[in-house]
């Protein structure tokens, strides 16, 4: 056939098909060569002129490749040993690692390579997008399958996934669009879907193109492609189109204004229509909206309790997992941290219900990710640094830098840095990782700086970077930053002698927190309550309030609130004694003397060496009013030790509240 021309191919399945003819034929119709035969023959006749033309080219060129193949390896067998080469050979093979290109395709598929090859990389993307080739490569293997098979709709779908996790815009969408163009020109959907086919494919065509969009954040762009979706789902009566459009139309809405209104229509249609995944999406919507509105949180539990149950009834595996991490999310916001840790540890130890290939990792998604960044966050908050970063080490091999989730623990990891930079004083490293945590998160990084500026006793400039962070957040509605920026605004106020002014920028962040349901947040708040009374020289009141605001902080706070809480309560137990007699004064003293060492231990899990000097300083001075030389001089080397490490400032004996 390569030796002659084109038409000894056609001559070659002509004959191929007499093969069957004839009272004996030469193979049996039913028999596995005789299935195959007319396999092969069927798809050669589906073949258009160009793609016959080129299925010769194609044979011309592999038997031409092979031919030069032989021709090298009979020379080479003439020059070398042929033990030598047995040797050289088995060596190569049992040593060498396979490579991407032996893993890849390499020239002309057939339609069932084609097929495996680009379920099995949809798979790994979706599964473990570690084990899948990686952008580049799989790009270069999707460009040379098109090459031969041009009308395989499937691949540019492939490849419009492998442009999303780059982040490329413009290859996503050329990909998109080609996807639906080749559905409809070979005429797949009229196949399955009779003459509805051809609007199908336009719809979801419009609706994939709208999530794009809003994926990259062009809203307009996506409003524009929503509406055509919605139209020729109306003109087709097609009512599951018509749910994902609302669900999409939420999502849009959402970024002007919060409408429940469209959610709940959503989820009771799309319970109507018998589309369990969809309802389940806008029940966590829901849950997730009414959050942030400050609703109670037994009734959120209540709502993704019924949720789960639609779950487990429809083995719906992606969505329990969504469910549980939404869970640990709300506990975290609540400032639970217990019951966020158990979430956190019930989703860790979940078998998937999908089935995947063996050595494939399951349970790569956005759930697994965001768990664990909230374990490596609460790990760290209670000093357990080591254990964070092998969490943070095993995302990293879970979610390679370049993976459509990396973002998630690129953030946590920035951030748990610079928590420990700050921590141990070097302000200069904590201001170089701002700029990492503004490129990931901008309302966080910018907040982040205006510590940086705070413990740098850059006072105005840290004043004008949260007045502005306050006036975006209360627009955006994000109220826990709200609450942040209040606190670290009073704390200004306090270092600047304007101890009056803080009050009624407290009471305002109170409010907000009670409001909202932020449970952890008004804890906190009402120590800050407690140290501005401190100061106002009413310690009897601030030590009444305290023992409202410490328990949730001991029971679910960071180590590093903790110690300043306790230190807080021995500040006021001290300021209180000086109007007790003598013995109860001694008493006082004592006791504030065992809080301050718990807030010791409490810092020193943390490495907070600035909070420590303060502690050490503080104890030295109750030493040496209860007249204990000893250990007022062991306190008293402690702190030069560490007042020689910190940068050289005055050590007042009330401070700051953190």
């Amino acid at each position: 056939m390569v030796e002659g021309e084109l038409k000894d191919m056609e001559q070659f399945f002509d004959d191929l098909s007499d093969s069957f003819t004839g009272t004996e034929p030469e193979v049996h119709k039913t028999s596995v060569v005789g299935l195959f035969l007319r396999h092969m023959i069927l798809a050669y006749n589906k073949l258009s002129f160009s793609q016959v033309y080129k299925l010769y080219t194609a044979l011309q060129q592999y038997f031409q490749r092979d031919e030069k193949k032989s021709g090298a390896d009979e020379s080479d067998m003439e020059l070398t040993n042929p033990e030598e080469l047995d040797g050289k050979m088995e060596k190569e093979e049992l040593d060498g690692p396979l490579r991407e290109e032996e893993i890849s395709c390499s020239g002309p598929l057939s339609q069932k390579q084609a097929e495996y090859f680009l379920s099995q990389q949809a798979s790994l993307l979706k599964n473990d997008e570690t084990k899948a080739l990686t952008p580049a490569s799989l790009q270069k293997e999707l460009n040379n399958l098109l090459k031969f098979n041009p009308d395989i709709a499937e691949a540019h779908y492939l490849s419009y996934l492998n442009s999303l996790r780059v982040k490329d815009v413009f290859s996503s969408t050329h990909s998109l669009l080609h996807y639906f163009d080749r559905l409809i020109l070979t005429g797949a959907e009229s196949k399955s879907n009779g003459d509805e086919g051809y609007g199908r494919s336009l719809r979801y065509a419009a609706l994939n193109l709208a999530a794009l969009h809003c994926r990259f954040g062009h809203y307009q762009q996506a409003e524009l492609a929503l509406q055509e979706a919605i139209r020729i789902a109306q003109e087709s009566n097609d009512h599951v189109c018509l749910q994902h459009c609302l669900s999409w139309l939420y999502i849009l809405e959402q970024k002007i204004f919060d409408s429940c209104v469209l959610l709940e229509h959503s989820v009771n249609k799309s319970l109507h229509f018998g589309l369990p995944y969809l309802a389940s999406l806008g029940i966590q919507s829901l849950v997730q909206q009414r959050a942030f509105a400050g609703k109670a949180a037994n009734k959120l539990m209540d709502a993704l309790k019924d949720s789960d149950l639609l779950h487990w009834k429809h083995s719906l595996s992606e969505l329990i997992d969504i469910s549980t991490a939404q869970k640990t999310a709300i506990w975290r916001l609540y400032g639970r941290s217990t019951m966020a840790l158990q979430q956190a540890q019930t989703l860790l130890s979940m078998n998937s219900l999908e089935a995947v290939n063996v050595g494939v990792q399951q349970n790569n998604t956005e759930s697994f990710a965001v768990v664990l960044c909230h374990l490596a966050e609460l790990h760290a908050e209670q000093g357990y640094f080591a254990a964070a970063a092998e969490i943070l080490k095993h995302l990293k091999e879970r979610f390679p830098p370049n993976s459509q989730h990396a973002q998630l623990w690129m953030l946590f990891d920035q951030k748990i840095q610079f928590e420990r930079a700050m921590n141990d004083g070097r302000y200069h490293v904590a201001d170089s990782l701002v700029a990492g945590i503004i490129a990931l998160n901008s309302i966080e990084g910018v907040y982040r700086k205006a510590i940086v500026l705070k413990a740098q006793n850059q006072m105005s400039e840290a004043h004008k970077l949260l007045q502005k962070l306050l006036i975006h957040c209360q627009k955006t509605k994000n109220t826990e930053m709200v609450i942040r920026v209040l606190l670290s605004i009073a704390e200004l106020y306090w270092r600047s002698s304007c101890h009056t002014i803080a009050l009624p920028v407290l009471l305002q962040a109170l409010a907000l927190a009670r409001e909202y349901s932020l449970q952890y947040l008004a804890s906190e708040t009402v120590l800050n309550l407690a140290f501005s009374q401190l100061i106002l020289g009413i310690p009897e009141q601030a030590l009444n309030i305290l023992h409202m605001a410490i328990e949730p902080i001991l029971a679910h706070g960071a180590v590093l609130d903790k110690g300043c809480a306790m230190f807080l309560v021995a500040k006021c137990q001290v300021a209180s004694a000086a109007s007790y007699s003598p013995q109860k004064k001694i008493e006082a003293l004592e006791s504030a003397i065992l809080n301050l060492n718990e807030a010791k231990t409490y810092f020193a899990k943390v490495d907070c060496k600035e909070q420590l000097r303060d502690v050490l300083y503080f104890q030295a001075r109750l030493f040496h009013t209860l007249g204990k030389t000893q250990e007022r001089n062991k306190c008293a080397m402690l702190f030069r030790q560490l007042h020689q490490e910190l940068p050289a400032h005055g050590v007042p004996l009330i401070n700051s509240f953190k």
